[in-house]
């Protein structure tokens, strides 16, 4: 089950959804539309270690836009903050963005309950594409959660994203033991 418009509203005058900054005008009947925030990101190596933490280099999306290429692989980021700490959030990207052949994430749609900040996004392309800071980019729809939680994602010792800025944030698989 999918909240609607009217529960999305309903969560979020109790503060059990958040989302900064709000406009009543992105709420659709059954998601929220988030925006892609200024800052992109890349990889400083072409090779990366899933037991390496491997950097990034921020940049500001200029006021012109900039186009993406698809030999490569950019983290974005949302403008919008978000918390939902009742609620299994899922972030899909628009059919306006995938009709442009671009891709928000590559298996990171899900957050969990008590997921705070910034979404980062995994973004790439089919063909070069222009976007811009503050384009809608995608939207947030929010599952019920049967049983009670024990222990939410902000509240879990090894929550690696957990209060994400509003900057892209790397692959912390580094941190995992394996």
């Amino acid at each position: 089950m999918i909240l609607s418009d009217s529960r999305i509203l309903e969560e979020i005058a109790k503060q059990t959804i958040k989302i900064e900054p709000y406009d009543r005008k992105d709420l659709g009947s059954n998601s929220y539309d988030v925006h892609l925030g200024k800052w992109l990101a890349t990889y400083d190596n072409k090779v990366l270690d899933a037991k390496a933490h491997n950097t990034i280099t921020y940049f500001e999306i200029p006021d012109e836009g900039y186009v993406l290429d698809p030999t490569g692989f950019y983290l974005g980021v949302t403008l919008e903050y978000t918390e939902t700490h009742a609620h299994v959030p899922f972030l899909e990207g628009k059919s306006s963005t995938g009709r442009l052949g671009i891709d928000i994430h590559a298996t990171a749609g899900k957050g969990d309950v008590g997921f705070c900040g910034n979404w980062t996004l995994e973004i790439s392309v089919k063909q070069p594409v222009r976007i811009y800071k503050g384009m809608p980019i995608g939207q947030l729809i929010y599952f019920p959660v049967d049983g009670e939680i024990e222990i939410a994602y902000n509240k879990k010792a090894n929550a690696k994203y957990s209060g994400q800025p509003d900057k892209p944030i790397e692959s912390m698989m580094w941190k995992n033991k394996f």
